[in-house]
């Protein structure tokens, strides 16, 4: 199904909120249990108005005006967390000497692998290139490890974070950096 690319608004909050959890629900399925899943919902998967304010965050829209998927990347020091998140940091990075953050990427199950998600990708990497950026980092769920791999980032460590007491969820943290050519 065709789509176009635009900057979210915090208009499509609602509809952000219902595909991050239909996202969450269905493609994390195979790699996280449902209390795992329930819990990222409760604490850190979620829509980041800051990323929206910013302009930052994109989304797929489809012909019929749904919301095929979202995606961004930030400016700022929070690597991952929507606005429930506790522990964000809304400083400032200097494009000089810090990674730009790629955030909260997430495709409705009914287009996934059907190129949005590198398309919004790319989008993020391009904006954050014109401002400055040569390198990316970011906090990959499980399913995105592979995503984010076939687009050149390489995975770090392994990390565990305890979304409650006593659930606690794995995510891989990965990098990209971008050759000087690249920025021209």
């Amino acid at each position: 199904m065709p789509y176009t690319l635009r900057p979210a608004t915090l208009e499509d909050r609602p509809a952000l909120e219902r595909l991050i959890a239909r996202s969450a629900r269905a493609l994390s399925a195979g790699d996280y249990t449902s209390q795992q899943i329930e819990a990222a919902l409760r604490g850190t998967y979620g829509v980041d108005s800051q990323l929206i304010r910013d302009g930052t965050c994109f989304v797929a829209v489809t012909e019929d005006g749904g919301i095929a998927g979202c995606g961004g990347w930030s400016r700022r020091r929070t690597l991952f967390g929507g606005d429930a998140h506790g522990s964000r940091d809304a400083a400032e990075l200097d494009p000089k000497v810090d990674a730009a953050k790629i955030r909260a990427f997430f495709i409705d199950p009914d287009h996934a692998r059907k190129g949005i998600g590198k398309a919004i990708l790319e989008r993020c990497e391009e904006e954050a290139m014109a401002q400055g950026f040569s390198r990316f980092e970011l906090m990959a769920t499980l399913p995105g490890v592979r995503l984010y791999r076939a687009m050149g980032y390489v995975a770090g460590e392994l990390v565990r974070y305890e979304m409650e007491t006593g659930v606690v969820i794995e995510f891989v943290g990965m990098g990209k950096a971008v050759h000087a050519s690249n920025l021209e």
